[in-house]
């Protein structure tokens, strides 16, 4: 019996050799007591923010699977992305991303080598890096109402957004950047020789499935939705709609909601243009404190657009629905308009200790030269803040990108001016990237901006030129709501879910994206609130109650968001469980492209207008549906190592047979000399 013991301890021996299973789990194996603990263990979700795919008439741009399936790749930095036999995930850092991404759409041999890509990112780039704008030179310039189309007002730009790429790819979040670090730091403590660190995205486009591969065609197949979304705008005082009577001249002031970067949901675009948005907030806010308005030569109306940076589909949408005198924008004419001043991006005014902004007007006419006074006044009004208002350069080809483009494309006559903290070139070296964050600019900028806008409109309103007017003096900026305006709409803590917006609404989501969306249902100037974004309901909410009067200083309640009365609105309807009537004239204006009709629950393309500038280029931007969108990393086995085990495991069973059978004669010898 005792010779039998070789052939076994040699079995053992061979199994230990062969088979080398490291648990490296061991130490967490008591934690585990269901199936989803084991899950949470091996598969590790990672947060952050994806490219999706979006679609024109002529084609595509962005992210997306490239097949039907999850896309599951090994994960290598870019530095170590050399001689690869497979794709892998690539990890690129800020810094690195325009010139990855740049190589990628010259280099198709290199571009076979991405599975898919995680972008690390953070405060810090913001510092190292001399710019990062992945927008053109000269943004939406085919809307251009100049031919100098190749000026350079965004000299730090790399147009990458606006290129198709083939695979996922992912930014990550705070927590994302470092989930994925320590699941990477855990490889190299342990030197697993045959397993492999990988990441797993679940971000297929449904117009990839459908091979829907344009606008027109993905609006036919149900695959896409268009991009756009819900203007605002208000009126100070209140407008009769129901008479056309003594009507005033109307001061039209403007600013943007919506922004766009290379990921979709992280889109702040804190200078460009929320600064703005929040300069023209705080200047109703302070106006709203204002007496006699009524008593005023002008009327005041105020207009917050969405899906600017995507055709200019708010702003050319509200001209379109001025032509149409459609219920969105009754009360208003288009004859009526004498001025208009937009409010760009004011969030960088701020240098050695001066906030510093330019007039970049339109056209030279007596009514522009009367919204230049304007500005003047105001500056010397406020003499002891340090704002200088300068007109920009002579040699600009015309006004940089902005809403007042559409505009001046519709009417070349229009009288407008647009503030901006640029002259020549853009200053925000973050233009249309996730880094035009909070950080990126000063709220000290935006405060004097608002100073000078409240100041100015209501100098225009009063068609008055005198600096000193005590009425004048007596507007004031609230510093601290524009810094509380700024937290809500440009960070994610406390976000929407501030108490500045709760007091209106009840915010859907905490982040403000920014991103423009999609437009879903059928387009009204009453829509379904559900199709309407958090910052455009907060944004009606808002503007209706500073733009208000009340009648007889009673207030009504309004139980299901409807009021009795016609000229009244029923406002903070989401937060409480019962609104307040107020007599306001603020307005929804659908913002989607002036190329596209609703019926029967579909879209469809119009054919072109030439008589419609805007619309002959019009791109008719779409986003692709998706269901979920994920990222996951988790590790993997080899195949060598699942092929070395297969035949350790022929190995084992062959030696054991022969070993029992070895065992078997030995012991039938012995037995028969027994």
């Amino acid at each position: 019996m005792a010779t039998g013991l070789p052939p076994l301890l040699a079995i053992a021996f061979l199994i230990s050799t062969l088979l080398p299973l490291p648990i490296s789990l061991a130490g967490e194996i008591a934690s585990i007591e269901s199936v989803p603990d084991l899950q949470k263990l091996m598969y590790v979700a990672v947060d952050g923010y994806p490219c999706v795919r979006l679609l024109n008439l002529s084609g595509e741009i962005g992210c997306s699977n490239p097949g039907l399936s999850k896309v599951v790749a090994p994960i290598i930095k870019l530095k170590d992305l050399k001689d690869v036999a497979e794709p892998h995930t690539v990890l690129v850092t800020a810094d690195e991303m325009e010139d990855f991404f740049t190589r990628v759409s010259n280099d198709v041999s290199f571009a076979s080598k991405i599975g898919g890509v995680l972008v690390e990112s953070g405060s810090s780039f913001q510092q190292k890096l001399k710019g990062l704008s992945p927008d053109k030179m000269f943004p939406q310039a085919e809307f251009s109402p100049y031919k100098n189309a190749d000026y350079k007002w965004n000299p730090t730009a790399s147009s990458i957004m606006w290129k198709a790429y083939n695979f996922p790819v992912y930014l990550l979040s705070e927590s994302g950047i470092s989930a994925v670090q320590e699941f990477l730091s855990k490889k190299e403590m342990k030197h697993k020789t045959f397993t492999s660190h990988v990441a797993e995205f679940n971000m297929v486009m449904e117009t990839t499935k459908a091979g829907t591969h344009n606008s027109e065609v993905c609006l036919q197949e149900g695959s896409c939705l268009p991009l756009g979304g819900y203007s605002v705008w208000s009126s100070l005082p209140p407008i009769n709609v129901s008479s056309s009577n003594n009507r005033k001249p109307i001061v039209l002031t403007v600013a943007s909601m919506d922004s766009a970067s290379f990921f979709r949901d992280k889109s702040f675009g804190a200078d460009s243009p929320i600064s703005g948005l929040v300069a023209l907030l705080g200047a109703v806010d302070a106006l709203s404190r204002v007496e006699g308005f009524s008593n005023l030569k002008k009327q005041l109306v105020f207009l917050v657009l969405t899906g600017e940076t995507w055709g200019y589909l708010g702003s050319r949408r509200f001209l379109h629905e001025l032509d149409r005198h459609s219920d969105a924008v009754a009360g208003l004419s288009d004859t009526l308009i004498e001025t208009v001043l937009e409010i760009g991006s004011v969030g960088k005014g701020l240098s050695g200790g001066t906030n510093t902004f330019f007039a970049h007007k339109t056209r030279v006419s007596s009514t522009t030269n009367m919204t230049l006074d304007a500005l003047k006044i105001a500056q010397d009004s406020l003499a002891s803040k340090n704002i200088k208002i300068l007109s920009a350069d002579t040699t600009n080809p015309g006004i940089p990108p902005s809403s007042l483009m559409a505009f001046m494309k519709k009417n070349p006559q229009t009288s407008a001016v647009v503030l901006e903290d640029f002259d020549t070139k853009f200053v925000n070296k973050f233009y249309h990237s996730h880094l035009d964050d909070l950080s990126n600019i000063n709220s000290s900028s935006v405060v004097a901006a608002a100073s000078v806008v409240a100041r100015t409109l209501y100098t225009l309103a009063s068609d008055s030129n005198d600096a000193s007017n005590s009425a004048l003096g007596s507007i004031h900026v609230n510093a601290s709501f524009v810094e509380e305006l700024l937290a809500c709409l440009l960070s994610c803590e406390p976000g929407l879910a501030c108490n500045l917006v709760k007091y209106y609404i009840s915010p859907t989501n905490t982040c403000p994206g920014n991103y423009a969306g999609v437009i879903s249902g059928e387009p009204s100037s009453k829509p379904y609130l559900g199709y309407v974004s958090d910052v455009s309901r907060f944004l009606w909410n808002f503007l209706a109650e500073k733009t208000s009067v009340q009648e007889g200083n009673t207030t009504s309640v309004c139980s299901k968001g409807s009021c009795s009365k016609t000229e009244e609105v029923c406002i903070k309807a989401e937060s409480n469980k019962e609104g307040t009537c107020v007599v306001s004239t603020t307005r929804y204006v659908p913002a989607y492209s002036t190329r596209l009709k609703y019926n029967d629950g579909a879209w469809t393309i119009l054919p072109q207008n030439t008589s419609d500038s805007m619309g002959m280029v019009d791109p008719v931007w779409t986003e692709s549906n998706w269901n979920t969108i994920g990222v996951q990393v988790y590790t993997v086995q080899h195949s060598a190592y699942d092929n070395a085990v297969l035949v350790a495991g022929i190995t084992v069973t062959t030696l054991a047979y022969i070993g029992i059978m070895v065992a078997k004669s030995f012991i039938t010898k012995a037995l028969k000399q027994d």
